[in-house]
């Protein structure tokens, strides 16, 4: 296998999927709560009401990390050491998003870092997904 297993967009899940394709990142939008949801659902747990998708400003801190030595995924194989962060977007308090961060190192990471997000193609297929770097 030449990169990591690939998502499979559900109907939750496609207009993450879309929005990523034009290189926008956009979370579920709940306009009755007035609230993003993720991950994505059909109805908002809140109030039950209809979701969509809109744009996220992909700005946010480091909530949470964690440094994987030994890859347990196919595709990851190539990347000892590498960063997948829990980051809480600037968008709405308590919004959080697990992405792989890039631009920083096991000895660089800090909590609360201001990160932002880039929308890249994810090896091995055809989607993109988004990654956080330190926002400069």
């Amino acid at each position: 296998m030449s990169g990591p297993l690939q998502p499979v967009p559900t109907p939750d899940s496609e207009g993450f999927w879309s929005a990523t394709a034009d290189g926008v990142l956009a979370l579920c939008w709940c306009g009755h709560c007035g609230r993003y949801r993720h991950p994505p659902v059909e109805r908002c747990p809140g109030c039950a009401g209809p979701m969509t998708f809109k744009p996220v400003s992909g700005r946010g801190t480091l909530f949470s990390y964690i440094v994987v030595h030994r890859a347990i995924a196919p595709g990851f194989q190539d990347r000892p050491g590498h960063l997948i962060g829990l980051v809480e977007l600037d968008d709405q308090p308590g919004l959080r998003l697990s992405t792989q961060l890039e631009g920083v190192t096991a000895q660089t990471v800090r909590i609360g870092m201001a990160l932002v997000a880039e929308i890249v193609p994810l090896r091995g297929g055809d989607l993109k997904v988004p990654i956080f770097r330190p926002a400069s």
